[in-house]
């Protein structure tokens, strides 16, 4: 069912039409995994084999290639999230909690903070996205958004005050599952140590350069994608005007689970992933904001944050 009682019903979207597009798929899910996972494991066999013959300095050129795979790992955890990446519910458990420890990013928190999300989207005092997500004030603070450093940083350091402290005072985590939050930090946590620990026994850098550092060299390529899903549009609650569809490359659709399809997915978050192209063309009359690819969205998104500066700064 649509998010969003006061969602447009296109009349196509019959219930019959809306439960068919609804049905989930182990295969569809598992080939999707297999070859986004595969990618990585090629690119990371590619890039340790040319450290290993000519150097490090060699595997440069491949190591934004490997982050954009891994740091695109976002969208498993939030497809498996919505319980729609597979029909199997351990699969999802499964691949979330894999993809998520891969990108630093707990899967079981991560699913009570989207939900929040798609409860709230849009909204500055209740949305999670808006709540945490840093507020720039000059083009320096601009450009740290956009690389997405302030936001591995700051979820990373979330998860070791939960797994340390023992406490989790987010809004969003209810106390009923606050010791899950715990606990699963706590695991996280250890398995980064035991990693650290057998790098630094073996003495290898492997993890590091085909891991760590195209991690983060990725999020230059994922913060821009995610900024074009809401930033500029309407405060509302319809999912037809706070949310934004971009038009992009096939690539990109298969890189990013179809989520280029957002406002479909807002308005029918029980859609999965592989059907949202059935809906898209079923919707896509009654959608407002719809970008003409990632370039040009990042533009008008950059525009958006400049002028919300100038405009508190001239209030």
């Amino acid at each position: 069912m649509p998010t969003d009682e006061f969602a447009p019903r296109p009349k196509l979207l019959t219930p019959p039409v809306l439960q068919q597009l609804c049905t989930r798929s182990n295969l569809k899910g598992a080939l999707r995994t297999l070859s986004h996972y595969g990618a990585i494991i090629g690119m990371g066999a590619l890039i340790g084999a040319v450290a290993s013959t000519h150097g490090v300095l060699w595997t440069l050129p491949l190591l934004p290639v490997q982050g954009v795979l891994i740091a695109f790992l976002f969208m498993a955890v939030h497809e498996t999230a919505h319980k729609t990446a597979f029909d199997s519910r351990r699969l999802n458990v499964a691949v979330g909690n894999l993809s998520g420890f891969l990108i630093g990013l707990p899967y079981e928190y991560y699913c009570l903070f989207h939900w929040e999300h798609h409860r709230h989207t849009q909204d500055p005092q209740r949305d999670p996205e808006l709540i945490v997500g840093p507020k720039p004030r000059s083009e320096t603070q601009l450009a740290i958004a956009y690389s997405g450093l302030v936001q591995v940083v700051g979820r990373l350091r979330l998860v070791v005050k939960h797994a340390v402290t023992g406490e989790v005072t987010v809004p969003w985590v209810p106390a009923g599952r606050r010791a899950i939050i715990v606990r699963e930090a706590r695991v996280y946590v250890a398995g980064y140590a035991l990693l650290l620990f057998g790098s630094l026994a073996l003495h290898s850098a492997l993890l590091l350069w085909v891991w760590v550092l195209p991690l983060l060299l990725g999020q230059l390529i994922l913060r821009p994608y995610l900024y074009a899903e809401h930033t500029g549009c309407d405060h509302t609650r319809s999912a037809f005007h706070n949310t934004r569809t971009t038009f992009t490359t096939q690539f990109v659709h298969w890189l990013a689970w179809n989520m280029p399809y957002h406002v479909e997915h807002h308005a029918y978050p029980a859609v999965p992933f592989h059907a949202l192209p059935k809906l898209h063309a079923i919707v896509d009359g009654e959608i407002k904001y719809r970008g003409e690819g990632y370039v040009a969205v990042t533009r008008q998104t950059l525009a958006w944050f400049r002028t919300q500066w100038t405009t508190k700064a001239n209030s």
